[in-house]
């Protein structure tokens, strides 16, 4: 394993964190001082080029920061730059009946609603990993109450206090989504490190929603995960229905190789490498390199319009999978592909003249989108990434068994 430059790796992750990306998000317009909270809808420069802020990126940046004072010190900058998020999602971003928004003005004045429940999944996340960092007993409490809200949600829809049109007729086509328990059993890890006393119960649930996605998601007679399925599992045969998302299908095997580890469940271990292993032969591009965003599961033509695409979030959870998987099986292939993924990834989507990555590419590898932040994109995927990859690369450079990462 001599030949793989472990510490050469670790270093790259480390220098591109630390010396690349983080500066470019402190530099820029992010951080609003004045009315609190992230402003993410940052051009390719640095600058903002709108007000709205996401509630998704309040959760996700407070996470950010909060993680990078748990790995690498409280440097003041990083601790104020948490502290701007948290005090904003608790003043602006819940309504009146517990549920949160997806937009607000700068000020914090509501600006749109959603039926699902990913904004309240980065609060809960991101209240967490502030509060165990902190000491902050009433973050953690928000952040365990916000997640069981979730769970009900989850058990229970009809339970949701949001009462408006339904996005679509359960007694016309009942549907499950595989993202809804993925964002619960990454939630669930995090809260059950930052809140050791109720480890028993988080596993409990992470477990049980992970039962549900290869209960209801896994189609091992089509190797893959489907996305969108009827309520007992079945396939609906509409575009929806025969949808792979390849991004989320790798995100998800790093998060259940995880509590794999965290369990020393090899059966489970088994069960993730194989949804891995599927997803990376789905996902890749053999014609452009690297990873489409959405496949049709028969080699039918694909609803959405951006299917061909090449995103940042999905290279960067793929670098994750594959090398937690080389880390724990010591197979070539999983070194392989995390190579290959780091040179697609590293030589379209970085930035080398103002930092940080693009977000959006052509199938061909040329930039589509030049901004570095949206509603959709800010300092949290690849931030992520960086450290993960960094951490799992120290394990493997001091020969050390690999742990969690959540």
């Amino acid at each position: 394993m001599a030949d793989k430059n472990f510490a050469a790796y670790k270093k790259h992750f480390h220098d591109a964190l630390l010396n690349d990306c983080i500066p470019f998000w402190e530099k820029s317009d992010l951080l609003d001082t004045e009315n609190g909270g992230y402003i993410t809808c940052i051009d390719r420069e640095g600058k903002k080029y709108s007000d709205d802020k996401s509630v998704w990126f309040q959760g996700r940046c407070l996470w950010t920061f909060s993680a990078l004072c748990r790995r690498y010190g409280k440097k003041d900058a990083w601790m104020k730059a948490a502290a701007l998020g948290k005090d904003f999602m608790e003043k602006y971003c819940t309504d009146s009946d517990g549920r949160m928004f997806f937009t607000v003005t700068k000020e914090g004045l509501p600006l749109r609603k959603r039926r699902y429940m990913y904004s309240e999944s980065f609060y809960a996340m991101s209240m967490a990993e502030y509060g165990a960092l902190t000491g902050d007993k009433d973050a953690l409490e928000k952040a365990a109450a916000c997640y069981d809200l979730m769970v009900r949600l989850y058990r229970d829809p009809a339970s949701d206090p949001y009462k408006i049109t339904p996005k679509g007729y359960a007694s016309t086509r009942a549907e499950r989504a595989s993202a809804v328990p993925m964002v619960l059993i990454s939630t669930g890890q995090v809260l059950r490190r930052a809140i050791p006393e109720k480890a028993e119960y988080y596993t409990k649930i992470v477990r049980s929603v992970i039962d549900d996605i290869f209960t209801y998601h896994f189609k091992p007679e089509l190797k893959c995960v489907l996305e969108t399925v009827g309520a007992n599992g079945e396939r609906i045969d509409t575009p929806a229905g025969r949808t792979i998302n390849p991004g989320h299908s790798c995100e998800n095997a790093w998060f259940i190789l995880c509590e794999a580890l965290y369990s020393n469940d090899k059966e489970l271990e088994k069960k993730a490498l194989t949804l891995l292993d599927w997803h990376l032969e789905w996902g890749w591009d053999k014609e452009h390199g690297g990873f489409l965003y959405f496949v049709d599961v028969d080699g039918r033509p694909c609803e959405q319009l951006e299917w061909d695409m090449k995103l940042w979030w999905v290279h960067n959870e793929v670098m994750i999978a594959t090398l937690m998987a080389y880390g724990i099986t010591k197979d070539e292939k999983y070194w392989q592909w995390f190579e290959k993924t780091f040179e697609y990834s590293f030589s379209h989507f970085a930035d080398k003249e103002h930092g940080e990555w693009y977000g959006y590419l052509h199938r061909d590898g040329t930039v589509s989108h030049t901004q570095k932040g949206s509603m959709w994109k800010g300092p949290f995927h690849l931030p992520r990434c960086l450290m993960l990859c960094e951490e799992l690369l120290g394990m493997l450079e001091a020969g050390e068994p690999i742990r969690s990462c959540l």
